[in-house]
């Protein structure tokens, strides 16, 4: 039998851990339960993100250890955790076991397993991801500088933002740490923010858990004080945290209307795909008293849409450049939102354009 395929979201669970498996139709597995299961058949996701984070090509056959949990992804899929041990699906290379209720119609069909039974520890009791979980350090403040990444949805430019900025802050000499508090288990977002110098650089996982989709709004803040708590204990002198998903989803709304959001972050980035994006978020924003310092995203990269951003949102953008430029940690250490960056100047218009002549077509001569 080949070994063992361990996935990202196990990554704080060490493998001499695991010493039996409990299985049977009545067990009723928990978002975070570690499960070990068995590759029925290869779909949207062929491969499996190991802990480390090689990208391991999943075969039929293959027993995998992942974990279970919901997923909330407009781009990807919409899961659940399953009410039983039953057949499901992988909905995330990183690790993630769920029954799939929707999908967007781009994705192929999901990598379906057949769970063989939950991961148990020595003593009989299952193995979940809260059991691994960081604790919040005893009297660590906040860094002097916390600034949050947020956007409209997924794929809206907030992780390529985000380890930008700490390149930036880096630049200007400040020691920066990064969380990713909310999302899916997995691991491209940290390892880029860990590829742009992040140190720490955490995410969810390290709070015990594999997805933050459905979970209760204090377990959620509960994972951002803590995360934030570990980045002041690390004695970082700025923390760049992202929110994954986008406003309209239940768990990030809560979690930016929250008093631990409110009391801790200096400055707050909307991601954007488009100036409406930006302008729908900024509104959001405003209607429920909070305020974004700048805008960002792929909104930035094109002059067009960051001048539509600039009207219509009346927010400057920051765009990859301007992260990463040193002296952005002074402006964000300053400076009030009105006064971060010149607005870019609307598109002037000089001259009508000339008129279009319609040359006619000559009629076809008689033979």
């Amino acid at each position: 039998m080949p070994p063992l395929k361990f996935a990202y979201t196990t990554r704080h669970l060490p493998v001499d851990t695991i010493h039996g498996l409990a299985a049977g139709g009545d067990i009723v597995p928990r978002s975070g339960d570690v499960v070990v299961a068995e590759i029925l058949s290869v779909g949207q996701h062929k491969r499996l993100e190991s802990p480390e984070g090689r990208r391991r090509l999943l075969h039929v056959g293959d027993r995998i250890v992942v974990c279970f949990g919901n997923r909330y992804a407009p781009d990807q899929f919409e899961a659940l955790v399953p009410a039983r041990l039953e057949d499901c699906d992988l909905v995330a290379g990183g690790g993630l076991a769920a029954r799939m209720v929707s999908k967007n119609t781009l994705m192929g069909s999901p990598t379906r397993i057949r769970p063989l039974g939950l991961a148990l520890d020595a003593a009989g009791r299952r193995l979940n991801l809260a059991d691994f979980a960081l604790s919040a350090p005893t009297g660590a403040a906040p860094p002097p500088l916390v600034v949050a990444v947020i956007g409209t949805s997924m794929n809206a430019g907030k992780t390529t933002s985000a380890a930008t900025l700490v390149r930036g802050l880096q630049s200007a000499g400040l020691r920066v740490g990064s969380a990713k508090v909310t999302g899916t288990g997995s691991g491209g977002d940290r390892w880029m923010l860990v590829d742009a110098g992040a140190e720490p650089a955490l995410d969810f996982v390290d709070a015990g858990a594999a997805s933050t989709a459905g979970m209760d709004s204090r377990r959620i803040e509960g994972i951002f004080t803590t995360l934030v708590a570990q980045l002041g204990a690390a004695g970082v002198e700025a923390a760049v945290i992202e929110v994954a998903d986008g406003l309209l989803q239940a768990e990030t709304a809560e979690l930016v209307q929250s008093d631990a959001f409110r009391t801790t972050v200096d400055h707050v980035l909307f991601a954007a795909g488009d100036a409406m994006g930006a302008t729908a978020g900024v509104r959001w924003l405003n209607d429920h008293d909070l305020a974004a310092t700048a805008l960002c995203g792929l909104v930035s990269a094109a002059p067009l849409g960051r001048r539509e951003a600039v009207a219509a949102a009346g927010l400057p953008v920051l765009g990859l450049d301007q992260l990463a430029a040193a002296s952005v940690a002074g402006v964000l250490a300053t400076a009030p939102p009105a006064d971060l960056l010149e607005p870019t100047p609307p598109i002037e218009v000089t001259a009508a354009p000339p008129a279009r002549t319609l040359v006619p077509v000559p009629a076809a001569s008689a033979a």
